[in-house]
């Protein structure tokens, strides 16, 4: 999984703030970095819990009784099951 830069983070983050900018049904209520901080700890948060339904994902894997090695087909489908399952966790609890 690809994990985004900081720098990617702030651009991104710069984007949103100025396509809410630019639209005239969006009225800001704070000032616009502090709106650009919000966004960019928000997609911060979200990095850290695919990081962790990631790391699940591979501990589970890691935990078979018989070695799988990364990278082959039976890695990549119980990553796929495993990673699926605990994002599907996730959105339970947010729901």
């Amino acid at each position: 999984m690809n994990k985004l830069s900081r720098e990617k983070i702030h651009y991104l983050s710069k984007l949103i703030v100025n396509a809410l900018y630019q639209n005239d049904l969006v009225d800001f209520l704070d000032e616009p970095n502090e709106i650009r901080l919000a966004i960019f700890r928000a997609i911060e948060e979200e990095m850290k819990l695919y990081e962790q339904i990631n790391q699940k994902a591979r501990e589970k894997i890691a935990s078979q009784k018989k070695h799988i090695e990364e990278g082959s087909q039976e890695w990549e489908i119980l990553y796929r099951k495993y990673y699926n399952e605990e994002l599907s966790k996730l959105t339970k609890l947010s729901e």
